[in-house]
């Protein structure tokens, strides 16, 4: 009996031994906290991956860019004569006479106050033609405006008010720096609908509505909705920083269809501050000739990339051409911006002047090169008064000086059968309308704004070196 109880005893005492040993090192770890539901909470979607994003990107937003800049963009009426009956009805009821039914018509944009003195960018198309200008602000007070000037090419115009108190302007923000999909509104006064504010994203950058022009344009992209009335209007970030100057849209019917485009605010700054300081605007130019690569020009120039500017070929005395650029080579960055087509590549130089200095990387033969570009200006050569019937072009100073000239241009050639009697080929033409012209440039910006019924007056130098008047009735 007593040798029973003593296995007994020794045979519990083992299995606590074991017990306690497969407790202490065999049985795995288990967490000592409490046991949560694992299911996912109703309306939350798991994801696989940890956004870092913060709540401010994710659910923006807008009253503060809202409260920033709607003060800010004003309404813009132009007036202008219609010295020619508009229709039939018109016509008769003047008695059939065409000056007699002068009428005052109205048309309406938007406008960013940039200054806190009253300077206000707006679209060149919202202005252009006008006798007259009134500038509502938001606070429904009402001013004349002036032109200061303007950039028809870019569709950008500078015009100022002179108010009594300081008015409330939106600072210019870096539009090179504005990303895709990145929230923005668009300010303006859509259907004569004052104050109006409308949100959206970046939908893309660099659009170029001209594809098969040479004059490659550079837009935002956005599917904020603009209408008739936005036009001049801010597209502001939701910082209410301006980075573009609403422009146009793209619809059958005229009106918002998911898409708009924008003027880059960087472009818009530089033009403003071109007509402020020089009077016109100052453009430079690489110097080259291209375009966007595809499948023909990688085989032909055996080209191994798909994205960038191809140099078709480079204009003489261009910085292009001083800095070593060549046929072939493929404009891939400029200051490291990447460059993945024609109008990404305008879009960056139309924001610098004549004579900076640009750091271009081109791929030559697959290698790497950076090259420094000194813009030169952009001058058109030749225009053509159509009314007068003559091409004229610039001189250069040693043709001005044999008539004793310090300005003028050159007709270059007769336009139509009447102009090709007189022989004027190499005449200078001095003056139009009274004003002094030193190039193509300013007879081009004189005839532009003219109405198509008024007046021509030329003052040519003939090779007397006497000057004569003309005056070419419309």
């Amino acid at each position: 009996m007593k040798r029973f109880l003593s296995l007994l005893v020794v045979a519990i005492l083992a299995g606590a031994f074991t017990l306690g040993a497969y407790k202490l090192w065999m049985e795995p770890e288990t967490a000592s906290v409490a046991i949560t539901d694992t299911r996912p909470n109703a309306g939350f979607i798991p994801v696989n991956y940890t956004s870092t994003a913060t709540s401010s990107s994710t659910n923006a937003d807008f009253t503060v860019a809202a409260e920033k800049t709607v003060n800010a963009v004003v309404h813009v009426k132009q007036y202008g004569i219609s010295r020619q009956p508009r229709n039939l009805m018109e016509y008769f009821r003047n008695g059939g006479n065409a000056g007699a039914g002068e009428k005052r018509i109205q048309g309406a944009g938007s406008g960013v106050i940039i200054t806190e003195d009253g300077y206000i960018v707006t679209n060149n198309h919202v202005i252009d033609g006008a006798t007259e200008l009134e500038v509502t602000l938001n606070n429904n007070k009402s001013y004349k405006a002036e032109v200061i000037g303007t950039s028809a090419q870019s569709d950008i115009a500078l015009i100022k008010i002179d108010a009594d108190t300081k008015l409330s302007y939106i600072p210019f923000g870096d539009s090179n720096a504005a990303k895709i999909g990145e929230w923005v509104l668009a300010v303006g006064n859509p259907f004569n609908l004052t104050s109006t504010v409308t949100a959206g994203i970046i939908s893309a950058k660099s659009r170029d509505l001209n594809e098969m022009d040479n004059n490659a344009q550079s837009f935002i992209q956005t599917d904020a909705a603009i209408n008739p009335g936005n036009s001049g209007g801010a597209l502001v970030n939701i910082h209410g920083e301006l980075i573009g100057i609403n422009t146009a849209i793209t619809s059958q019917t005229g009106s918002y269809v998911g898409y708009a485009f924008a003027v880059p605010s960087n472009n818009a700054r530089k033009i403003v501050e071109d007509i402020l300081e020089f009077g016109d605007v100052q453009r430079g130019i690489i110097g080259i000739r291209g375009g966007t690569i595809n499948p023909k020009t990688m085989e032909q120039y055996e080209i191994s990339v798909s994205q960038g500017v191809l140099v078709a070929n480079v204009d003489e005395d261009s910085g292009a051409k001083k800095a070593g650029l060549k046929e072939g080579d493929v404009i891939k960055e400029i200051d490291g911006l990447p460059i993945r087509k024609f109008s990404d590549l305008t879009g960056y130089v139309n924001s610098k002047r004549p004579k900076d200095v640009i750091s271009v990387k081109v791929l030559r033969k697959n290698k790497e090169l950076t090259l420094p570009v000194t813009l030169s200006k952009y001058e058109i050569q030749e225009y053509n008064i159509k009314d007068v019937g003559v091409e004229v072009s610039n001189p250069n100073k040693e043709y001005l000086k044999k008539f004793n000239l310090d300005h003028g241009v050159v007709i270059s050639k007769a336009l139509s059968s009447r102009m090709q009697r007189y022989n004027l080929e190499g005449l200078i033409i001095s003056e139009i309308d009274g004003k002094k012209v030193s190039n193509v440039l300013q007879v081009k910006q004189i005839i532009e704004s003219k109405y198509p019924e008024d007046d021509i007056t030329i003052s040519l130098i003939d090779r007397n070196g006497e000057k004569r008047e003309f005056v070419f009735q419309n």
